[in-house]
């Protein structure tokens, strides 16, 4: 049995920075997923924005983290082809306390180091997003905040970690640690893992995995977001991140464009106990109509295509924890929100920092360059559309889902990818096949025929 340098445990986006950050190093590394996929959890399933870090708790780990992810998955954006869409943000105050906040966040935005922000009145905030409802008395611009593609994101990480020769083992949920005086032998659902340093990058799993180690010092409370995403042809009413000004009761119901094009309402917040409860709930979705209806009244008129709910890992408290245990060759990364998206890459050299003082982490010469991602933002050319691309090969000019416009190239493509999808679900975050307006309805039959003949 091999005996991994470094066992990361987690294929979220977190995990996945992780291991490709450590993979570029002289180590063994194997990256544990329990599910069959990287980014089947918490992590395909949020808000999909890039944060500029503005509205997090100055000082905290989490500020210094997103702040610095920002910058990082930004460049790294841009040598993978993650789409991204500059859209920027504007945070709207509808009452007078909301209003006399807005100095404040600017403040406090100005101590986590972003100083963009500016406050503009109300009849800027119109002319800036004209389809808002009645009310609006001012607002706060955050130019910096933008659109993702979480699926691509976490996708290119894990696939970088590949080409760097860490190993991918899905299907390894951990059920029991096993430490000796140099390894950590790790029991999991598919076998027996063997490991010098373990990464707990588990999500909402961390708590528990934690507890394995022998530890008891966090409880994950899955917290439910349900959203609502609107057909394309309303994207024209969101051309910004619509933002409601944080109380003391979270930070509110967004309205924002998606980087395919749609328009997203949401998310909810509920405390559950479930940590497997990712269905949406008929109050849920009632109360994301009823404050789209208030928010932007014209979207009453705009048809619902997808409904969906992510879990966030919640620990109650207002920071990161992430630890290191010598004694034990063990850190945990846990509490990590949604901010997660945009810290990670930061969290991954957070990690190597620390692991820095007991493991050699100097980046190897000739590593591969960084993988080149199928593009799946709709402001941006899709093989669809290339004229060149069609011209070397005409798969690409093949359209299998016509909602999405996703090609039989495409398909093909993600199934002979280095971490090819599992099932449908994984084939349709890499190419965005069946999430149209029909949902598969149309297209699934034929969609399932090539997944399955390419498999075989």
């Amino acid at each position: 049995m091999i005996t991994y340098d470094v066992a990361v445990i987690g294929g979220g986006i977190v995990g996945s920075a992780i291991a490709r950050l450590l993979g570029g190093a002289d180590l063994s590394v194997a990256l544990l997923e329990a599910r069959g996929d990287v980014g089947d959890g918490t992590s395909k399933a949020n808000t999909a924005i890039l944060h500029t870090g503005f509205d997090a708790k100055p000082g905290t780990l989490e500020s210094r983290l997103v702040a610095r992810g920002y910058h990082l998955l930004g460049e790294y954006a841009a040598a993978t082809g993650i789409p991204v869409e500059r859209t920027g943000a504007l945070l709207v105050a509808w009452s007078q306390e909301q209003l006399d906040a807005l100095p404040g966040l600017r403040d406090k935005a100005a101590r986590n180091g972003y100083t963009a922000c500016e406050i503009v009145d109300a009849a800027e905030v119109y002319r800036r997003v004209p389809a808002l409802g009645a009310g609006a008395l001012g607002g706060l611009t955050v130019p910096g905040e933008s659109v993702i593609c979480t699926w691509t994101t976490n996708l290119a990480l894990a696939t970088d970690a590949v080409n760097r020769g860490v190993r991918l083992l899905r299907h390894h949920r951990v059920t029991a640690v096993h430490q000796d005086a140099d390894i950590t032998r790790l029991t999991t659902t598919a076998g027996e893992v063997a490991a010098r340093w373990v990464v707990n990058a588990a999500g909402l799993g961390a708590d528990r995995l934690d507890a394995l180690f022998g530890h008891d010092r966090f409880t994950v409370t899955p917290r439910r977001g349900e959203l609502l995403v609107y057909d394309k042809l309303a994207r024209p009413l969101a051309p910004c991140i619509v933002l409601p000004v944080p109380s003391s009761a979270g930070k509110g119901v967004l309205v924002s464009p998606t980087i395919y094009g749609n328009v997203m309402v949401g998310p909810t917040a509920e405390d559950l106990t479930d940590r497997t409860a990712t269905g949406t709930s008929e109050t849920g979705l009632a109360f994301l109509r009823e404050k789209a209806a208030t928010l932007m009244p014209a979207l009453t008129k705009e048809e619902v295509t997808a409904t969906y709910a992510g879990l966030r890992a919640s620990i109650g408290r207002d920071d990161y924890l992430i630890d290191l245990d010598a004694g034990q060759r063990y850190l945990l990364v846990g509490g990590i929100r949604s901010t997660g998206l945009t810290a990670g890459m930061a969290i991954a050299e957070h990690v190597a920092e620390l692991l820095g003082g007991h493991l050699d982490l100097a980046q190897r010469a000739g590593l591969p360059a960084p993988p080149r991602m199928p593009n799946l933002g709709e402001a941006f050319t899709r093989p669809y559309q290339d004229a060149a691309a069609i011209a070397a090969d005409p798969e690409y000019g093949r359209v299998v889902c016509f909602c999405e416009r996703v090609t039989r190239g495409e398909l093909r493509d993600a199934l002979a990818s280095p971490v090819p999808p599992a099932d449908l679900e994984g084939l349709r975050r890499r190419t965005r096949a069946m999430n149209g307006r029909c949902q598969g309805f149309y297209c699934g039959a034929r969609v399932r025929e090539i997944f399955e003949g390419e498999k075989e």
